[in-house]
């Protein structure tokens, strides 16, 4: 028998919905303006730059199974072995809590810290000294700040969204399961005419000979990935000598080095790592002269996620510009897995290699299998067609998260009954309004911004100031639509003022 409140036959295979449908099947519905579904940082952004456009808390609401924005970042940072006191990928003028950037994080770091030595890093960097980018604990504790500014917390429905659908006669309905004894049904739906689509990544990204090794023999203790808890891995090898693989070539990896030798130093420990890169960068590459990023050892370098023409430059305006193809030849160009050249990361890998402890091989590994001592073997193959076995107490697999459309329930729903199509990157092909192409319901609009916004117009969309970009361009075609006010000279000052002495908006 089916229970009170929950979707039937026809609401399942239905496009469109219209109200009478919903009221029979006993869901509950609530009006409100406009929804943003996810609840992390690309949800805070918007609302922000909304309420500072003089939008009210009583016509947004953001649904989210998560208590705070910044909940879902800070646990993978920190599993990821980028704990609150480390300094993550982000340029000192990309503030979530600021959509000004001024002052910078620099600033914000320097003042409270009493160091002018920050200061001056932001002016020689990175010639004399390397990128400056802030502690997390900074960005959570400024985040905090600005949602208790602007009332954030009374915005937050906690639920987990099933879908969003179209209504007939224009708008959405955004069908969440309350919490567990707070509602008399098991959905509730939300009745609204914009809908903001920020869910972020649908789950973690395991490379298919490792996904096999773990589901034939049910290990996943010594074969983890490096954005699931794995703090066993490096207490196991404070107790012991021990081998770890670890393989991949970003941000991650480098994080998850850097705490393997942190540690070795730190408590003498016997550790030997062996990294496989699947492609083995030695020197400067592109495909250009002009659009080249340095490299060796094994790395691609870049200090951010793209070239900082991406933020706001020169390729900017070319993705701007392009047409489909373009875009995904210059996406092929500027992207890829990189990592920041820091200095003292580099001296550890140096001696790590001199003293034989650091291994790092260019090879694609064919299987993995459990040795008869129990540990694990790694059959690889390398360029050459020389094969080889590397034999390992762990594995930590540091190739990034899972970004395929149909892993995530709204968006595979949204891609089979939304009318929402994939762009050349197989994201949500918007425009340059983030509205969703294909997803117009009526006068109703539904945006999405964040990863799976990905591909389009703007290349740094998954970023800080990328989600404050399409932060400010949604609020701008919601103010041209009625919703909210433009963000004038005038407003922006009047703003900022309010923004820096910390009074609410």
């Amino acid at each position: 028998m089916r229970p009170p409140g929950d979707l039937t036959p026809y609401l399942l295979g239905a496009s469109v919905w219209d109200d009478d449908r919903v009221r029979d099947a006993g869901i509950p519905i609530y009006d409100m303006p406009l929804v943003s579904v996810g609840g992390g940082l690309g949800s805070f952004t918007l609302l922000d730059v909304l309420r500072i456009q003089g939008a009210a808390t009583a016509s947004m609401r953001v649904v989210s199974s998560r208590d705070a924005p910044w909940q879902s970042w800070e646990y993978l940072t920190r599993v990821s072995q980028l704990p609150a006191g480390e300094r993550i990928r982000s340029d000192a003028g990309a503030r979530p809590d600021n959509i000004w950037g001024f002052p910078s994080y620099a600033v914000h770091e320097a003042w409270r810290d009493r160091s002018p030595r920050l200061l001056w890093q932001v002016l020689t960097e990175p010639i004399l000294s390397d990128f400056f980018s802030p502690r997390a604990q900074t960005v959570f504790d400024t985040v905090r700040r600005e949602a208790d500014r602007i009332s954030y917390w009374e915005m937050l429905v906690k639920g987990q969204v099933r879908m969003v659908r179209r209504r007939a006669g224009g708008g959405y309905f955004t069908v969440l399961n309350p919490p567990p004894g707070t509602a008399p049904t098991k959905r509730v739906a939300i009745r609204s005419k914009y809908v903001h689509l920020a869910v972020g990544y649908p789950g973690l990204k395991f490379l298919q000979d490792l996904q096999e090794f773990r589901e034939t023999h049910n290990d996943y203790h010594r074969v983890v990935n490096a954005y699931e808890p794995h703090e066993h891995v490096y207490e196991t090898l404070k107790s012991r000598p021990g081998v770890v693989v670890v393989r991949g070539a970003g941000i991650v990896a480098s994080r998850v080095l850097q705490r393997l030798m942190d540690d070795r130093e730190r408590h003498g420990l016997q550790t030997r790592i062996v990294h496989v890169f699947r492609t083995y960068v030695t020197g400067a590459h592109g495909p250009h002269p002009w659009m080249r990023r340095k490299g060796g050892d094994g790395w691609a370098y870049q200090a951010f996620t793209l070239p900082k023409s991406a933020f706001g430059g020169q390729l900017k305006a070319q993705f701007r510009k392009a047409s489909p193809e373009r875009r995904a030849a210059l996406s092929k160009a500027v992207g890829g897995t990189t990592t920041p050249r820091l200095r003292r990361w580099q001296e550890q890998m140096r001696r790590g290699r001199s003293g034989g402890w650091y291994v790092p091989v260019q090879a694609v590994v064919d299987r993995v299998e459990p040795s008869p001592d129990g540990r694990l073997v790694s059959h690889v193959r390398g360029d050459d067609g020389g094969r080889a076995r590397h034999v390992s107490d762990f594995i930590v697999d540091c190739t990034g998260l899972e970004a395929d459309m149909p892993e995530h329930r709204v968006l595979a729903d949204l891609l089979q009954h939304g009318g929402a199509r994939r762009n050349g990157a197989g994201r949500l092909a918007v425009a340059p309004s983030f509205a969703v192409l294909g997803a117009e319901s009526g006068d109703g609009v539904l945006y999405a911004s964040g990863a799976a916004a990905a591909g389009n117009h703007f290349p740094a969309v998954d970023s800080f100031l990328g989600m404050q970009t399409a932060a400010l361009d949604i609020a701008a075609d919601l103010a041209r639509r009625g919703f909210c006010r433009r963000l004038g000279p005038a407003r922006s000052v009047r703003q900022w003022t309010r923004w820096a002495t910390g009074r609410p908006v």
